[in-house]
Formats: structure tokens, sequence, C-alpha cells
């Protein structure tokens, strides 16, 4: 058995390198396949837990990882090909490749434990959390992380990073004047996620503008407003520093104003018509009672007299509102016919002293 094993590694030695590398590589692909055959079985351990930063961690560090031990392994293997007598000039860059490599890798299991956290709290809380504040801290986040990344990525490299910040000091006056769209963009879009005036899911109008809808997304740069014909609008954020926005999905009630006429032979019995209606009104189910409610005569009109009704609806959906605004005009209808009397259509009434005679004129079409 001995001479078996000194015999394998006198062939080995024999082969070089080659042996080397290739050993290097059987050991990367199986350091992989163990951590996969781990990773798996963490997961379902933790499987169903509530605790957030679990499930993050690990959607962040399987993918990094596996091509860490790819890193590694290749930079160890590349050492071995510049152990020769004419090592290649470029293989003296492997040490600082691998290790930028690391870096690289490091900041994009940052940027993936961002994003896991993200979806864990919107999976786990639902509507008990403000997406716009996740989708904005999240934002910030990986900003910072690509940020210090990028820096540090940089002085591995041998790049002077206080020249660099140097350099953006002087040069920021000048990209600002370049790019103020974009730079008034991004601080609209950051004004949105301190102000909150709307969020994700909310319906806004704008008056000054011809803008409603539904907010999609809010990114730095604009907005996604979905119209309710279904087409999406993509709004500069600098747009919503200059103009009133509206927005109905935070109304607390919604709002019954309508005016309604009688005829003018009618005027006896408007009084038990408007205490009915008053009554209806502060005793349905659906009107807002703790809020203003009024019936009243408001005018002597051309061919009518007209009362108004004045509620607020406890709902603020939009189609549960048109329901009950519904109902209570047909019952306001029932009120109104049930006294005998009618509601008011324009009509003239033409007078005559006795003894006149209404003369028709016929117009001939030929």
């Amino acid at each position: 058995m001995s001479e078996t094993w000194q015999d394998f590694l006198t062939i080995y030695n024999d082969a070089g390198w080659m042996a080397q590398v290739l050993t290097i590589v059987a050991i990367v692909v199986a350091i992989n396949f163990a951590l996969r055959l781990v990773l798996n079985a963490i997961q379902r351990r933790v499987e169903g837990s509530n605790n957030t930063w679990d499930d993050a961690v690990l959607y962040a560090i399987g993918p990094p990882l596996r091509v860490l031990v790819w890193v590694v392994g290749l930079g160890f293997a590349a050492e071995l090909l510049g152990g020769g007598d004419e090592p290649s000039v470029l293989l003296e860059y492997v040490p600082t490749a691998r290790l930028a490599g690391i870096i690289v890798l490091l900041g994009w299991f940052l940027l993936r434990i961002v994003t896991g956290v993200e979806q864990s709290i919107i999976a786990s809380r639902g509507d008990d959390v403000d997406h716009t504040t996740v989708d904005a801290l999240s934002k910030l986040a990986r900003i910072s992380i690509a940020v210090t990344v990028g820096l540090v990525l940089l002085q591995t490299l041998g790049v002077s990073v206080s020249g660099v910040l140097a350099f953006g000091g002087v040069g920021g006056l000048a990209v600002g004047f370049a790019a103020k769209d974009m730079l008034a963009n991004f601080f609209g879009g950051l004004t949105i996620y301190l102000d909150r005036p709307f969020s994700v899911g909310d319906w806004v109008r704008s008056p000054d503008r011809d803008m409603e809808g539904v907010v999609e997304k809010i990114g730095w740069r604009s907005t996604v407003i979905r119209s309710f014909d279904k087409r999406p609008n993509y709004v500069p954020n600098s747009v919503f520093t200059n103009v009133i926005l509206q927005n109905p999905s935070r109304m607390t009630n919604r709002r019954i104003h309508e005016t309604i006429g009688v005829r003018y032979d009618d005027d006896a019995r408007l009084d038990r018509i408007l205490k009915e209606t008053r009554r209806l009104l502060e005793s349905h189910p659906g009107i807002d009672t703790d809020q203003t409610i009024m019936v009243n005569f408001n005018a002597f009109g051309a061919s009518s007299l007209d009362f108004f009704i004045y509620c607020l609806t406890r709902t603020t959906n939009w189609a549960e509102y048109h329901a009950l605004k519904e109902e209570i005009l047909l019952r306001v209808h029932e009120i109104i016919v049930g006294h005998g009397a009618e509601v008011a259509f324009p009509s003239r009434t033409l007078y005559l002293p006795n003894g006149i005679e209404l003369a028709q004129d016929v117009v001939d079409d030929d």
C-alpha cells in the first residue's frame, strides 16, 4: 500500500503545476457542493422562523460565498502558475485582483442582505408597514454600500481616494450645472420620501395638471402613476414640488351634496318632505352622524322649489360611495312621492287674460 501511495506521489510531482491546479479546482468544486448542502440544511431548519435576519442572511450569503470559493481557489491556482522560472507579468497582479474580487463580493453580499430584509419585512408585515418608507431606506442603504465599496475598491487598486474626493469637489459645480434637471428630480424624490404626500398604492390627482391615477412606483428620478385607463405615466419628481396635489386615498369621508327641486304646486308639502329627509340621513347607518348633516330649502328656482342635502358617508371606497349615494337619492324620491309631491322638471307656464286667444304659428317646411 505504501509503495502504491509513493508511486502516486511520484507521478503527481512529475505532473507538476497542472496536477496541483486540477487538485485545487477539484477541492473548490467539493467545497461548493458541501456549501450547497449545508445552506440547504440550515434553510430547512429556520424555515417558518419569525426572525427577519435569518431569511435575509440565508438569501444573501449563498451566491457570493460560492463565488468567493472560486475566487480564492483560482487565485491560489494562478499563483502556482507563476511559480515557474519565467513568471508572467500579469500574474503579479493576482493578489490585488483577488482582494478586489473579495471586496466586490462583500458588497454584493451586503446588497443582497438589504434586498432580503426589505422582502422579509414586506412579506411578514404586509399592509402594516409603510412600503414607501421601506423602499426609501433600502435605496439609501444600497447607495451607501455602493459608494463605500467603490471607494475601498479604488484604494485597493492604488487610486488615491483623497484625490478622487478633491476632484469631486472641484467638478461638482460643473456637474451640477450640466445635470440640474437630474438633481431637481433627485431632490424632488427626496422630498417625497421625507414629506410622504403619497405612498405606493395611493390614488392621487393634481388640479394644476391633467394627472390622476394610482401610484405604482416612486423612484429617485420619476414616479410611475397609472391612470384609470391603465396607461402608465412617468412623472418627473421635480413636478411634485411645484403643483397642488390631492390624495383622495387619505380621505376620512366622502361627501353627498345634491340639490333637488319640487314643483311650486307642492309648496305646502315641502316642510314635511324636508323633515322626513333629515330623519332619513340622521338614522342611516352609512352616514357619519358625527359630521355635518344639512337638509334645507335653498332657493326659488325658475321652475322649482329647490332644497339641498349635505352629508358625509362613513365609507371612502369609490364604488361603495356611489352605491350609498344611489340609495339615498332613491329614498329621497320615495319621500317626495309619498307626500303626494313630484320632482320638478324645467317648464314654463303662460298666463293669458280673459278674452285673448293664443295664436299658433304654423311653419311651412317648404
